[in-house]
């Protein structure tokens, strides 16, 4: 036990180190979101491969679609860098929750993946939920937020349905909400067959933790949806006449299109991510 332990510290610390350097080489991360990167991932995947592997399907899928499309984002997103650049503050809001739940786990479990099951643990089915959910959410926002960019439906407001411009905070597509509930499906996939290999699941418990595939196909929908319902309603957008583009701060040559200026892009991300995470480790407890 001691010594895959050990194993999977030293894994974590070698992949964590080349997949941030990568990162930052790509232009994926800048240097304080490549350092920020290198520890979280660490802590995910020293505290379990499942956990190690969400992080890694949510930051690999992410940063190919940030890059897919980058000369029409361009003229969209007031916020464009060059293959996405995320700094740690953005790091941070997409992992911070879950960070703090690997943490309790892995104190709880000593490292030991534990299937999905109440009867043997509510609290640890509780805990392991939420970083499915959470997961699912970036996902799900992020995949949805880089294909409806690139959509040729009109986004429409999610609270008024009222057609608006692209890079709306708050607009949805059918094109978005598939992707997010595909990027939801890949987050659970990923998960459960990860498990299938390093837990001991036997019998109608085993058959269960196939479930997390549609819970996390749901979440991945439902977390754009909350993210969306936010960003429609306490974060701000306008357009500038002068950037000819939807901005989130308020200026004379800015326009309102849509809601309070109370929160910005991270804080949204951030909120909409612990709500999923509460919703789906609740349902996890009901389910298994």
């Amino acid at each position: 036990m001691m010594g895959s332990t050990l194993l999977r510290i030293l894994v974590s610390l070698v992949l964590s180190l080349a997949i941030a350097a990568r990162a930052y080489k790509h232009k994926s991360l800048n240097r304080s979101g490549a350092m920020m990167g290198f520890v979280v991932m660490a802590i995910h995947i020293a505290a379990g491969y499942r956990f190690g592997v969400l992080i890694l399907v949510f930051f690999f899928t992410s940063s190919k679609l940030t890059k897919f499309g980058q000369e029409k984002k361009r003229t969209i997103d007031e916020d464009f860098k060059e293959g996405g650049q995320r700094n740690w503050i953005q790091v941070l809001a997409n992992s911070a929750i879950a960070t703090v739940l690997v943490v309790i786990l892995v104190t709880i479990t000593g490292g030991e993946d534990r299937c999905l099951d109440t009867k043997n643990s509510a609290l640890i089915t509780g805990l392991t939920g939420g970083v499915i959910g959470h997961y699912a959410c970036c996902n799900g926002d992020t995949w949805s937020s880089e294909i409806g960019m690139l959509s040729k439906g009109q986004p429409r407001l999610i609270t008024t349905f009222k057609p608006v411009k692209k890079g709306t905070n708050g607009a949805v597509t059918i094109e978005g909400l598939l992707a997010a509930a595909a990027a939801g499906f890949v987050i659970g996939l990923a998960y459960t067959l990860v498990g299938l290999l390093t837990t001991g699941c036997a019998g109608d418990v085993a058959w269960k933790q196939l479930l997390v595939v549609p819970i996390a196909t749901a979440m991945g929908l439902c977390g754009s949806l909350i993210d969306s319902l936010l960003g429609a309603t306490v974060q701000f957008s306008g357009y500038c006449s002068l950037r000819k583009k939807v901005v989130s701060k308020r200026a004379p040559s800015v326009t309102k299109i849509s809601g309070m200026n109370i929160l910005d892009n991270n804080g949204v991300n951030a909120a909409s991510i612990l709500l999923t995470t509460l919703l789906t480790s609740v349902a996890c407890l009901y389910i298994f």
